[in-house]
């Protein structure tokens, strides 16, 4: 859904269900600043993306979240079982005023950068770098990718149930990879949709377990 809204309503008074999203143009980078913060003041659960004076709200569906969530802890044990350090952190805001993006992952990693960042509490990309590596579950703004390519997000996952793709930032732009940069010796674009088909059919503690069995 599309509406042409005067952004001065308090975002508390947009009740979205599950599922579903609102698009509002013209917005401008203040306004979308202001209602980060109003956002966090009250305490309110979407998820926003920006891109150039579009400004959309999201609220997820469980479904939505689950798949996410399972990749994130695959993630988490591949990197352990590799003794690699990491730092996760979640559906952080990030936001680039140079750029008008900001967008909020459904999860994200620092790997690569996971000292320099472990004790950050806010991100200011002025001088903080993207995370290594976001996750994505079933897109549903045709927006996103472009924003990540703003944000200059190294390695974007997307998973849907139908397909799941591997997005290598190259030369400004994501190309599809069959193979994962984080994990270069692994074959992530096979493993990432069996494990989490393994995950709703026997439950994600016993896929992880056996995972880990497998990696150790």
């Amino acid at each position: 859904m599309t509406i042409a809204i005067p952004v001065t309503i308090p975002i508390k008074n947009i009740q979205l269900n599950p599922g579903s999203m609102i698009t509002i143009h013209n917005v401008t980078w203040e306004q979308f600043e202001a209602i980060l913060e109003e956002r966090e003041a009250e305490g309110i659960r979407t998820r926003i993306a920006y891109s150039k004076g579009t400004l959309e709200i999201m609220s997820p569906l469980p479904a939505h979240e689950r798949p996410h969530r399972i990749i994130g802890d695959i993630v988490k044990a591949l990197l352990d079982a590799q003794e690699r350090d990491w730092e996760d952190f979640g559906a952080t805001t990030f936001r680039k005023k140079a750029k008008a993006a900001g967008l909020e992952p459904d999860t994200c990693f620092y790997i690569q950068n996971a000292q320099q960042m472990r004790d950050r509490m806010r991100i200011d990309m002025t001088v903080d770098p993207p995370p290594d590596l976001a996750i994505e579950a079933d897109v549903t703004s045709l927006t996103t990718l472009d924003i990540y390519e703003a944000l200059e997000v190294p390695e974007v996952w997307v998973y849907t149930p139908e397909k799941f793709t591997i997005n290598v930032l190259t030369d400004g732009k994501y190309v599809e990879s069959s193979t994962s940069p984080t994990f270069p010796d692994l074959p992530i674009l096979e493993l990432v949709p069996k494990l989490v088909k393994q995950a709703f059919a026997e439950g994600s503690s016993k896929m992880l377990r056996e995972l880990r069995k497998q990696m150790s």
